[in-house]
């Protein structure tokens, strides 16, 4: 794990419980899962560039 080792992880979970608090860590959790199963999905299916583009203007 990055070479990290368990005393190292500890630290940091720690540190980042004192900075965010207890209440906070399952929402940063939450919403880190999201953007990452989000990015994840664009990865595998990206978007079609065609539907993406500029509707015509020729109903002037």
């Amino acid at each position: 794990m990055f070479g990290l080792g368990w005393p190292e992880v500890a630290i940091i979970a720690g540190v980042a419980l004192l900075i965010f608090g207890p209440k906070k860590i399952p929402e940063l959790g939450k919403s880190l899962g999201k953007t990452m199963r989000g990015f994840k999905d664009e990865l595998q299916n990206p978007p079609d560039n065609e539907s993406s583009e500029k509707p015509d203007d020729n109903n002037n």
